[in-house]
């Protein structure tokens, strides 16, 4: 456990060194230290998954907060180990991605404070037991992450998305706190252990505190409807802080949630229904408005919020499993959900750097004015390609094992002998089908308008060159990641079997049926491979390892240009008009007036409805309400003097009263 703060301190330190370099080894430097620091965590956590014991430190501050134990046990060491290689993989990124503000002369001390600052606070979130300090490291969590959020603060909606993700984690603290209130006053302690005796003593205090909990740590996480920070926030920071948040710090949500699980033991069914329906709309809900995205963070986010739909989905069927007593069906929920947390932190931060390559590149995230970078950028084509398979849950790529664990879970699930039970799997085997098959229009969609066709713009057409190999390499490395766990998944279903046991530690179950059935995916996985690989073989030595080129039939027509191609809307548009009244789609049209128009256009973007008729109607009666009072802040010192001396008198009379 030493080794654990010591690479925590490493952590909040390595930042204000790195500062001290010249600006050609800053991040050079902050990757040396994270590196050491994430060995650091690493190796305690490794060998509390391979079936160590688990590691305790107490620190006694004061009276106020009591002994606060920093514990890792397997369910922490998952986390921990998660955390420790993307933050590695996130800097080593970094290197290339901020290059180009080093050499533009941007000033970046202050962010490369803030972000070993997030990486040490996460991992500090997931090992402390103790309510008081787990909100301490909580906030640190969202403050460092909102300076990240900022880093282009000199951008009017950088700095917009930044305040309303700070807003949105601040409503999410108070949720926890409120829930940290009520346990710590019934327990007399605000230590987690103690929280296990006060879950028991009545079931309605304990599903109303779960509420809590749930709303609070899934705000952060980004389920439907606590989601809207997320789709504003990823967009706005740079890419490998969108990488590190959507692939990494969301999931410290879904940590506190299995945490609550751990303390609570057997959930009521009703909380276990709850979770389920919550997070199938969740799924729904995200990957829908990924379909209709131009802008490819913003879809990247938005299918954070169906994949964190997926996990919970995994951890609803877990949950029925134990309140029905069916100890296969919530270790196979509890396992798919599991090993989505660490099978989305590879892919997904896989995406949001293979989409920042294509912003650096191109200085845009529109998915309209791009085209053709296969040719151009063929290593971040093939990166980006891997992972839109993998996201979209197709073999031999890692989210295939974790999606096909959650369907295994919800079809074994069919056996319980509760008819709404049956009639609720039933709807989420379908809706978890439905979330596959948009997820595939989705990301064909942002592969081929990407990188397929010829460009669309200036932009994409100036592109001659792939990124540099401290971009390439990080990328590459969670693609083979997202491989082997794909191809060898037994091994990665051992290891989230510690996990999983300290959600159901009283259960036995029998795993060797889910084990044979693990591995012959391997088989047909390594096969499928082979096969690929022959294919591949074969047309090289037909063809001597040369590809002649011709143009593509015309029909007789041989002036193509790149506006005859689709565009993502239009990619999209057959399916998405069937779903027209869940959007709010806003257009921007100019109609050609004569017969050769100066200029015509015609675009349009999709509002988030919870955002266009909840969010914005909030917002706008509270800055009519505020607005009542603007003739108060008249910048006249007498006038603020005359309301000192009022309030004073005011006083004075109260006073007399009483």
């Amino acid at each position: 456990m030493n080794s654990f703060f010591t690479g925590l301190i490493i952590l909040l330190l390595c930042g204000f060194v790195a500062g001290r370099f010249s600006e050609r080894f800053k991040i050079i430097a902050l990757s040396i230290f994270t590196g050491l620091a994430s060995a650091c965590c690493f190796v305690p956590a490794v060998n509390v998954l391979l079936g160590g014991d688990s590691l305790v430190k107490t620190f006694n501050f004061n009276p106020l907060f009591g002994n606060v134990n920093f514990v890792i046990d397997p369910l922490s060491a998952f986390f921990v180990i998660i955390i420790s290689v993307m933050s590695l993989i996130t800097v080593v990124y970094a290197n290339g991605y901020l290059r180009p503000y080093v050499e533009k002369g941007k000033n970046i001390n202050a962010h490369l404070v803030f972000l070993p600052m997030l990486f040490a606070s996460m991992q500090a979130v997931v090992t402390c037991q103790n309510a008081f300090m787990f909100l301490i490291c909580w906030e640190i969590m969202s403050l460092s992450s909102f300076f990240l959020v900022i880093f282009e603060n000199e951008k009017k909606d950088v700095l917009k998305a930044g305040i309303k993700y700070l807003v949105f984690m601040h409503i999410s603290v108070l949720f926890i706190m409120i829930a940290f209130a009520l346990l710590s006053i019934k327990a007399g302690s605000f230590d987690f252990n103690s929280f296990k005796a006060v879950f028991g003593e009545n079931v309605h205090f304990a599903n109303l505190v779960f509420a809590l909990l749930f709303i609070g740590f899934g705000t952060k996480a980004g389920f439907v409807p606590f989601h809207n920070w997320l789709p504003d926030g990823h967009p706005a920071a740079p890419s490998h802080v969108s990488a590190v948040m959507s692939g990494v710090m969301i999931k410290t949500g879904i940590y506190g949630i299995l945490r609550v699980l751990s303390l609570m033991g057997t959930p009521a069914k009703g909380v276990a229904f709850a979770v389920l329906v919550i997070s199938l709309i969740t799924a729904l809900y995200g990957v829908l408005y990924a379909v209709t995205q131009n802008d490819i963070k913003r879809l990247l986010a938005y299918s954070s919020i169906e994949n964190i739909g997926i996990i919970g989905m995994g951890i609803g069927v877990g949950m029925l499993g134990l309140a029905f007593n069916h100890p296969v069906v919530a270790m196979l929920g509890f396992a798919g959900g599991i090993l989505h947390i660490l099978n989305h932190s590879v892919f997904k931060e896989l995406m949001f750097m293979a989409a920042g390559s294509v912003y650096t590149k191109t200085h845009t995230r529109n998915i309209e004015i791009l085209g053709g970078l296969v040719k151009s950028m063929p290593k971040t084509a093939i990166l980006f390609l891997i992972g839109s398979v993998a996201i979209c849950g197709l073999p031999p790529f890692n989210g295939f094992i974790s999606e096909f664990l959650v369907y295994l879970g919800m079809f074994k699930g069919l056996s319980i002998h509760n008819f709404f039970s049956v009639i609720m799997i039933l709807f989420a085997i379908a809706g978890l089908a439905l979330v596959g098959t948009m997820a595939l229009l989705c990301f064909t969609k942002a592969f081929s308008i990407i990188f397929l066709g010829m460009p669309r713009s200036a932009s994409a057409q100036k592109v001659t060159r792939d990124n540099e190999l401290s971009m390439i390499i990080p990328m590459g490395f969670l693609a083979v990641m997202a491989l082997l766990i794909g191809v060898l998944p037994i091994f990665a279903f051992a290891l989230i079997l510690s996990p999983v046991s300290v959600l159901m530690p009283v259960v036995q179950y029998n795993i060797l049926p889910t084990l044979s059935i693990v591995s012959v995916i391997t088989l047909y996985a390594l096969a499928f491979l082979v096969f690929i690989a022959v294919l591949i073989l074969v047309k090289i030595k037909l063809t001597n390892g040369k590809i002649d080129m011709h143009e593509t039939w015309g029909c007789g027509y041989n002036r193509a240009n790149n506006h005859m191609q689709y565009t993502a809307s239009s990619y999209a548009s057959p399916f998405l008009s069937m779903l027209n009244p869940l959007f709010k789609k806003v257009f921007d049209v100019e109609k050609p007036r004569k017969l050769f128009p100066h200029s015509a256009h015609f675009n349009f973007h999709v509002e988030d409805i919870e955002e266009a008729y909840l969010i914005e109607p909030i917002l706008k009666t509270d800055e009519w309400f505020l607005s009542k009072f603007e003739a108060i802040q008249s910048g006249n010192i007498q006038s603020y003097i005359k309301y000192g001396l009022i309030f004073l008198v005011i006083v004075i009379i109260g006073s007399l009263l009483i």
